[in-house]
């Protein structure tokens, strides 16, 4: 099972970035697809999820409006379109993959910097 995001970088505030995590070794279609970040000195914190087929998407209040989560499942790929990028966007971002049945099954990917600066 891999997870593998890209994207990251340095934008200056009020730019944009789109990360994207592209998954292998399981079935993707299957899964709750989610980015989390972590800035130094903070717990990790959810951002996004959407819902297997797409149908249903979920954001923090912090990126409501500027943040987007969609989904490729031909090409087991999930993105995070980020526009009007802050400051306090600055972390590691990272893919998670769920489902829960009768076993749960979760998955990390390694992490991509995003660094909003001047």
């Amino acid at each position: 099972v891999q997870l593998v995001e890209s994207g990251g970088g340095l934008v200056q505030p009020g730019g944009s970035l789109r990360l994207s995590c592209a998954a292998s070794g399981f079935t993707f279609s299957g899964y709750d697809m989610s980015w989390y970040r972590q800035a130094p000195g903070n717990e990790r914190e959810l951002v996004a999820t959407i819902t297997p087929a797409g149908v249903t998407t979920k954001y923090a209040d912090s990126v409501k409006g500027r943040f987007t989560i969609p989904r490729d499942n031909a090409k087991n790929t999930v993105y995070l379109q980020m526009n009007s990028l802050k400051a306090e966007d600055t972390a590691v971002y990272y893919c998670h993959a769920y489902r829960e049945g009768w076993v749960r099954y979760e998955y990390w990917g390694q992490g991509t910097q995003v660094t909003v600066s001047s």
